[in-house]
């Protein structure tokens, strides 16, 4: 096929490069989701950096560019449950601001499902 526009991402090349970073953001992810559970909890790296990959898949998959593949959304709602269950477990005890803890759930919630969505989409066809 080769190149079939003037985009960025419209070639073979790019759809390639595109498939190596969306597939070392799930890698990383899957990683920290089967690794020690103290590394999710919210003042960790993965705890921060685990909602960065999954917003960064979302962000590339709506844009339809061949390449941008996401996991199968029984994957991202395990991976869902899993760091929210390490959230639910440890934010108290950070003692959060007044009104964080709930803003920060909902916003954590909202991403997860967003992936989870387009794994849907993507699958349904």
């Amino acid at each position: 096929m080769g190149t079939w526009g003037s985009g960025n991402f419209d070639s073979d090349t790019a759809a390639d490069h595109l498939s190596g970073i969306t597939e070392r953001l799930v890698s990383e992810i899957a990683e920290a989701m089967a690794d020690d559970p103290v590394g999710l909890e919210p003042d960790e790296y993965w705890g921060v950096a685990v909602p960065c990959n999954v917003e960064l898949l979302c962000l590339m998959a709506e844009q339809r560019y061949v390449g941008a593949e996401v996991p199968e959304a029984a994957v991202v709602e395990g991976w869902k449950k899993t760091f929210m269950d390490v959230w639910e477990r440890t934010i108290d005890g950070l003692e959060p601001e007044p009104g964080y803890k709930e803003e920060r759930r909902a916003e954590l919630i909202r991403t997860f499902d967003r992936l989870a969505g387009l794994a849907g989409e993507r699958a349904a066809g």
